[in-house]
C-alpha cells in the first residue's frame, strides 16, 4: 500500500471513529441490534443490483465471445468486493474484473475495453442518479431545507463529474498507450514496445466499443437501473432498522449519499465520508442521527457479507488459474 493510501486510511478510519463516539457507540449498535437478521435480507437483496450492474457489462460483449451473463455476474461480484474491502482504490475493483473475464476466455484486450466502458458509463450513470436526488433536495430547500448541504451535494456531483469527464478524455485520447509510454520513460531499461503495442490495441478496442452506440445505450440504461434499484436496500434497511421512510426520502438518501461517497473515492471504502454524509442528510427525511449511523454500518454489513466470500472466490479462482496455466506450460515444454 502505498503512503497516500495509508494516510487517506488513516484519516477516513479517524473520522469514522470521531463520528461514531461523537454519537455515541451504544446509540447506533443498539440500532443495528434491532434490525436483527434483516441485514441478511439487505444483504441479499443487492444481488439484484450487482446482477443488473453485471448486465451492463455484458451487453459490451461483442459476438462470438467466450464469457457470458454469468461471467459478468463474477466480475462484477469480485470487483465489487476489492472495491468495498481493500486498500486499492478503485482501480482494484475495474483489474480484478479484468483478469476474471480474461481467465474465463476473453481476451485481455476486449476485456479491459468492456470494463474501461462499463465503469465510466456506470459513472456517467451515478452523475444522472445524484441530479435526481438534487431535484428531490430543492423541493426540501423549499420548506426549509438547509441550503449548505444543497451547495455541498453539487459540489460533490461536479467533483465526481469532473473525474469521469477527464477519464472519457484521456480514453478518447489513447489513455492506456499514453500511460505505458509514460512508464517506459520514467521506469526505462526494458523494451516496452511489446506492452505499448497492446496498450493500443486495448485504446483502439475502446474507441470501437464507444462507436456501437446501441450497446452503450443498454449498458447506461442497466447501470443506471441498476443505481435506481439500489434505492430499496436503504428503504429496507431502514424498515428493519425501525425508522421507515418513504421511497422518495430513500431515493434522496441513496442518491446525495452515494455522490457524496463517489466523490471520496480516494478514501479506501470512504471510510468516514460515507457516515458523514448519511449524517447531514438525515435531518431531511426526519431520521435521528444514530439511525443514520445505523443505515451506514448496515451498508457496510452488507459490504462485508457480501464482499468476504468475494475475496475468497477471488483467492481460489486466481489460484486455479495459476494451477492451469502452469500445467499447460510444463505439457508444451514436455512436448517440445
Amino acid at each position: 500500500m502505498s503512503r497516500a493510501a495509508i494516510l487517506l486510511l488513516s484519516i477516513g478510519t479517524a473520522l469514522f471513529i470521531a463520528l461514531l463516539a461523537w454519537q455515541g457507540l451504544g446509540s447506533v449498535t443498539g440500532a443495528l441490534a434491532a434490525a436483527g437478521w434483516g441485514l441478511v435480507l439487505v444483504a441479499a437483496f443487492h444481488i439484484v443490483p450487482l446482477a443488473l450492474d453485471a448486465g451492463a457489462i455484458a451487453v459490451l460483449f461483442g459476438k462470438g465471445a467466450r464469457v457470458d451473463q454469468r461471467d459478468a455476474l463474477l466480475a462484477r461480484w469480485t470487483g465489487e468486493s476489492v472495491n468495498s474491502l481493500l486498500p486499492a482504490g478503485q482501480i482494484g475493483g475495474p483489474v480484478a474484473m479484468v483478469r476474471q473475464l480474461a481467465q474465463r476466455g476473453m481476451s485481455m484486450r476486449d476485456a479491459a475495453a468492456a470494463i474501461t466502458v462499463s465503469t465510466t458509463l456506470q459513472a456517467v450513470a451515478q452523475i444522472v442518479f445524484a441530479v435526481f436526488g438534487i431535484v428531490l433536495f430543492s423541493a426540501y430547500a423549499a420548506n426549509g431545507a438547509p441550503r449548505d448541504l444543497g451547495v455541498a451535494a453539487l459540489i460533490a456531483t461536479a467533483v465526481l463529474g469532473g473525474l469521469i469527464a477527464l477519464f472519457y478524455v484521456a480514453q478518447r485520447r489513447g489513455l492506456f498507450g499514453r500511460l505505458l509510454r509514460l512508464a517506459s520513460k520514467v521506469f526505462g531499461k526494458r523494451d516496452w514496445s511489446t506492452l505499448a503495442t497492446r496498450a493500443d490495441a486495448i485504446d483502439a478496442a475502446v474507441k470501437s466499443l464507444y462507436a456501437q452506440r446501441g450497446r452503450v445505450a443498454a449498458s447506461f440504461a442497466l447501470s443506471l437501473a441498476g443505481w435506481l434499484v439500489g434505492t430499496v436496500e436503504v428503504w429496507l434497511a431502514l424498515r428493519f432498522l425501525g425508522h421507515p421512510v418513504g421511497w422518495i426520502d430513500a431515493l434522496l438518501l441513496e442518491s446525495i449519499g452515494q455522490a457524496i461517497r463517489g466523490a471520496a473515492f480516494a478514501i479506501p471504502g470512504s471510510l468516514g465520508v460515507q457516515e458523514g454524509g448519511y449524517l447531514l442528510l438525515a435531518p431531511l427525511v426526519g431520521l435521528p442521527p444514530e439511525a443514520a449511523l445505523a443505515l451506514s454500518l448496515a451498508k457496510r454489513a452488507r459490504e462485508i457479507l457480501l464482499g468476504l466470500p468475494g475475496l475468497l472466490y477471488l483467492h481460489f479462482s486466481e489460484r486455479n488459474w495459476q494451477r492451469r496455466r502452469a500445467s499447460r506450460v510444463c505439457a508444451v515444454e514436455v512436448a517440445d
